[in-house]
C-alpha cells in the first residue's frame, strides 16, 4: 500500500464525508497535552496535522501556529473549525498544504515542533533532522510514532505496515551536542492491546 498524497486525501475526504461528528469529537494527543501545557505560547509547527485537532488546541492556548498536511480536505476542515470557534482563533493558525517527505520548516523559526504519527515516506534520520531544523535554540521538538508490534501481545497494530518513528531512531537522529532530551520513552496507549506510542521530547540547546 503507498500512503501517498492520492492515498490520504482520499481517505480524509471519505471520512470527513462519512463521519463528520466523530472527527469533531476527536480530542488532542494526550501527549501533546502532557509535554506541551506548560511551555510559554509562541509560534508552533504542527507536521501532519491531519484534522485540526491539535493545531486547534494550540492556537486557543495562545500559539501562533502554522499547520502542515498534504490533504486539502483535513486542511479545509482545521480551517472551517478555527473559524467558527472564532476569529482570534482562526487568525492565528495558517494553513499550509505540503508533502512531509520533502517539505522544509524555515531553519531556526519555531519555538514548538509537533509531528504525530507520521508515516515515514522516505529516511526516518532525515525526516527527523529535516524537521528539527525549524527548532528555534531554546525551542522544543515533540515526535510521536506508533510501534508496528503490540509487546504486550505480540500482534501487529495499525502502524504494521508504515515507517514511524521510534525512540531509537529519533533520538539517534538528533545531535547530542546541540539537544537536550526530555522524554524518550515508550508509552503503553490508554485501551490495552491497542499499541504503544514511541514519545520524543528534546529541547535545542541555546548556544
Amino acid at each position: 500500500m503507498g500512503y501517498d498524497r492520492a492515498y490520504w486525501e482520499q481517505l480524509w475526504a471519505k471520512t470527513l464525508r462519512d463521519h463528520p461528528d466523530k472527527v469533531a469529537q476527536r480530542p488532542p494527543s494526550a501527549h501533546v497535552l502532557a509535554e506541551v501545557a506548560g511551555l510559554r505560547p509562541g509560534r508552533a509547527l504542527d507536521a501532519g496535522c491531519g484534522h485540526g485537532s491539535e493545531t486547534l488546541w494550540l492556537a486557543a492556548h495562545g500559539w501562533e501556529v502554522t499547520a502542515v498536511d498534504f490533504s486539502a480536505s483535513a486542511l479545509a476542515h482545521a480551517r472551517a473549525t478555527a473559524e467558527a470557534l472564532g476569529p482570534d482563533i482562526a487568525a492565528r493558525i495558517a494553513c499550509v498544504e505540503g508533502d512531509l517527505a520533502v517539505w522544509a520548516p524555515p531553519r531556526e523559526h519555531f519555538d514548538l515542533i509537533v509531528c504525530l504519527y507520521v508515516h515515514v515516506a522516505g529516511s526516518v534520520t532525515e525526516t527527523v533532522q529535516r524537521l528539527a531544523s525549524g527548532v528555534a535554540p531554546g525551542g522544543t521538538l515533540l515526535m510521536v510514532g506508533h510501534r508496528p508490534i503490540d509487546p504486550a501481545t505480540g500482534r501487529a497494530t495499525a502502524a504494521a505496515s508504515q515507517v514511524q518513528v521510534s525512540v531509537e531512531s529519533a533520538t539517534a537522529a538528533l545531535d547530542p551536542g546541540a539537544w537536550d532530551r526530555v522524554v524518550a520513552e515508550d508509552r503503553p496507549r490508554a485501551i490495552a492491546g491497542s499499541g504503544v506510542d514511541a514519545v520524543i521530547v528534546a529541547k535545542r540547546r541555546v548556544t
